[in-house]
């Protein structure tokens, strides 16, 4: 398994993809997967980069609160699908970004 990277993203981490970790590091990815369940699905993995081009990316935002449960982890940090309960890290984030900017930011759901 090798993730597949829109292209604009390719050119710029091409170097650190040929590395040696970084090739250790997708086949414990791929152990991992078969041996376990794992979220995301396999084919949203670097899921952020096939939704924006290196050119329109403004923010990267990391994120090391992984979803656990079926159905809710799609590739993106602090994201989940419009079927999806929002959890509480991505609930708490809005409530930041509402009293930070003063601001009514949430999505088109109940959070």
């Amino acid at each position: 398994m090798f993730p597949k990277i829109e292209t604009s993203w390719q050119t710029h981490l091409e170097k650190e993809l040929e590395k040696d970790y970084f090739k250790d590091l997708i086949q414990n990815v791929e152990d991992e997967y078969a041996t376990y369940e794992c979220y995301p699905p396999k084919e949203f993995i670097f899921n952020a980069f096939n939704q924006c081009s290196f050119e329109n990316t403004k923010v990267v935002i990391l994120g090391q609160d992984p979803y656990h449960g079926t159905g809710e982890a799609n590739g993106l940090a602090f994201s989940v699908n419009d079927a999806i309960k929002i959890p509480p890290s991505l609930r708490n984030i809005y409530r930041e970004i509402n009293a930070d900017f003063d601001t009514i930011l949430s999505p088109l759901r109940e959070i």
